[in-house]
């Protein structure tokens, strides 16, 4: 590459404002004339500002429910018991097949693919096909 095989506009020139009226950009620096943005520091950055009026987001109501509970609760399917080393199937023992998060409080069983083994549930919810899949198996479900 050399001097002369360079492209034209490889390099931009930085725009000086308010260097007279030769430069189309000088006196207002095109900003226009008076009002908020024309000030130094004068524009809102906050989103959703509409210029002192009373924004959308605050003119609307507020609706709606979050559970907190529903962050600490997961469902399990049926097909990922088989991660689980062992018979016993809790919350432990569920976190360290890393099915569950080690967030969650609260799990339960959802009927959702074949298991291959007899399993003993212990203090997790089952939903009533998910108890005779498990049952049929020749496991138990313990509260």
């Amino acid at each position: 590459m050399r001097l002369n095989t360079i492209t034209s506009g490889a390099k931009i020139k930085k725009t000086r404002v308010g260097r007279g009226p030769g430069s189309g950009l000088g006196k207002t620096c095109g900003k226009g004339h008076k009002g908020q943005k024309t000030r130094s520091g004068g524009s809102s950055g906050l989103h959703g500002f509409e210029g002192g009026q009373m924004p959308l987001q605050r003119r609307l109501p507020k609706f709606g429910f979050t559970s907190q509970k529903a962050l600490l609760s997961a469902e399990v399917r049926t097909s990922e018991l088989a991660f689980v080393d062992g018979e016993v199937v809790d919350l432990t023992s569920l976190k360290q097949a890393q099915v569950l998060r080690s967030n969650v409080q609260f799990a339960k069983i959802m009927l959702s693919g074949p298991i291959a083994r007899a399993y003993v549930v212990k203090g997790i919810k089952v939903t009533a096909g998910a108890r005779a899949l498990i049952e049929a198996a020749g496991g138990r479900i313990e509260d």
